[in-house]
């Protein structure tokens, strides 16, 4: 040993590279710019750069719609959870129990593509029996893909039920408010979503029937630009209005007001269960 090492003893640490979270950038669909997520959580889920609306979860919306906890959750009534037993690669029950473990309830796309099936009829009829019950305005939000296939026919049912539900909240004079969001097509487009006293959608949603490019292939035509977009069905008179997400929550209060009066008993929401 020497004097070097006896007190002279050198000092090295050795660096790792910490993880970076997979969450903590966001690509914009829109502009495929980078977002720092707590921004973009914090402007409700919009690009800055431009203004693309991405995405959100049925419990995000009811926060924006709403106001954290200031909105009360109904008990729907139970359903056949599987009724034809329906399998594919997986058992739809288990799909089900998985989806609704990790999303809970409410249209949500990123559950089989929020799908309609009985639930999310059921869902409608009882919103809307409790609109009547309260004297209350009756707002649904979609985000949905259509009918659920893993239900059948019975999924094709819940298209009449639905406009029956509208119809009992309209007949007792009650605002009845639908708010198109990113997507809404299918059975649910053709059904309660486009029947609302005031049609609302947000800014770029994809809204329509069939996707535009099995139009395309029927037709032998091409689709203008943007169409079934929001602002597309603006323009061509088939939605009322197209609201950014940070105004929405004004919007509606400014609806209601006049639908109404000044002092709206209430309102009762309703994201559509994708699952029973």
């Amino acid at each position: 040993m020497n004097w070097l090492s006896n007190f002279v003893l050198p000092k090295i640490r050795l660096v790792t590279k910490k993880a970076v979270p997979d969450d903590l950038w966001t690509k914009c669909p829109g502009c495929e710019q980078m977002l720092f997520y707590r921004e973009l959580e914090a402007n409700l889920h919009v690009c800055r750069n431009c203004g693309y609306h991405l995405r959100i979860s049925a419990e995000q919306r009811l926060k924006i719609m709403f106001g954290d906890g200031d909105f009360t959750r109904i008990e729907l009534p139970k359903t056949i959870a599987d009724p034809l037993k329906f399998r594919d690669r997986r058992r739809y029950a288990d799909r089900l129990r998985e989806g609704q473990a990790a999303l809970g309830a409410g249209s949500e796309f990123q559950f089989m593509g929020g799908s309609m099936g009985i639930a999310a009829g059921e869902a409608v009829v009882a919103a809307a029996k409790l609109a009547v019950l309260q004297e209350a305005a009756l707002i649904l939000v979609p985000a949905s893909g259509g009918a659920r296939m893993q239900e059948g026919v019975l999924s094709l049912i819940q298209m009449p039920r639905t406009i029956l539900a509208a119809d009992m909240v309209k007949e007792k004079g009650l605002p009845y408010i639908v708010l198109l969001t990113d997507p809404t097509t299918g059975g649910v487009s053709a059904s309660f979503a486009m029947v609302g006293d005031i049609t609302l959608a947000e800014p770029g949603a994809v809204v329509g029937f069939a996707g535009a490019r099995v139009i395309e292939e029927t037709i032998h035509e091409r689709l203008p630009d943007g169409f079934q977009r929001a602002e597309y069905l603006f323009d061509h008179g088939m939605v009322d209005l197209v609201v950014p997400r940070a105004e929405l929550h004004a919007t509606l209060g400014r609806i209601l007001g006049l639908l109404r009066d000044p002092h709206p008993s209430g309102i009762v929401g309703s994201l559509i269960e994708s699952a029973p």
